[in-house]
């Protein structure tokens, strides 16, 4: 049973690290209030970055709470140091699910809201910045421990706790994990032509998907 384990929402803020300064809104902190959940995103969440974030389709960005258990031990990741739910800046980190087990085009009913996935996250830099960890975007990459994105269907109330129960799933072939493969790995000209043609699939998506098949030519 996939349950939301913890609610985040940030306002964009600017830090200054060894690089320069950099504005984000990745420092999310945790909520246990029901929040509402609109086309756009969770109330008072807003992102810094309206180019490549902030779409219909990135309405809620989720992440398995299982990843964390994964790079603490890659980094070997102790006490404070250890990484936890928000700490690479979700809106929903979420039990019970991986990107193997949840497809693009699921419907879930959440709280009095409805959302479907819309597509994989894509790793940006900023995760490595905010954590400091070596390495840590290729190693998302190599991984693919993306987590990824919910567009919202019926806007609703929405709070820790609540179970996102699936109540459709339509292309339960293309899962995450699939489209993960594809896009940061090698892709498969067949499948990438079917995913391209997925009515669910994010637009933004697409167009990397597009721009990957076009680059192997």
């Amino acid at each position: 049973m996939i349950t939301i384990h913890t609610q985040l929402i940030g306002q964009p803020q600017t830090h200054s690290d060894a690089r320069g300064t950099w504005q984000s809104a990745i420092y999310r902190k945790p909520t246990t209030q029901p929040l509402w959940l609109e086309t756009r995103g969770l109330a008072g969440d807003q992102v810094a970055d309206t180019k490549h974030h902030g779409s219909l389709d990135q309405a809620v960005c989720c992440h398995p709470l299982s990843h964390y258990d994964f790079w603490n031990n890659f980094y070997g990741l102790t006490e404070e140091a250890r990484l936890g739910p928000g700490s690479v800046g979700e809106n929903w980190t979420l039990t019970s699910c991986s990107e193997a087990e949840v497809a693009v085009g699921d419907i879930y009913e959440v709280g009095s809201a409805i959302v479907q996935v819309s597509a994989p996250r894509y790793p940006c830099l900023k995760q490595e910045r905010k954590l400091e960890l070596v390495d840590f975007l290729q190693n998302v990459l190599a991984t693919m421990r993306t987590g990824f994105y919910l567009r919202v269907l019926t806007p609703g109330e929405v709070q820790v706790g609540n179970e996102l129960r699936l109540i459709e799933r339509p292309y339960p072939k293309f899962t995450i994990q699939l489209i993960n493969q594809n896009t940061l790995g090698t892709p498969d000209e067949a499948l990438v032509q079917q995913m391209l043609a997925l009515p669910t699939l994010a637009e933004g998506w697409k167009r990397i998907l597009t721009h990957k098949l076009s680059n192997r030519q």
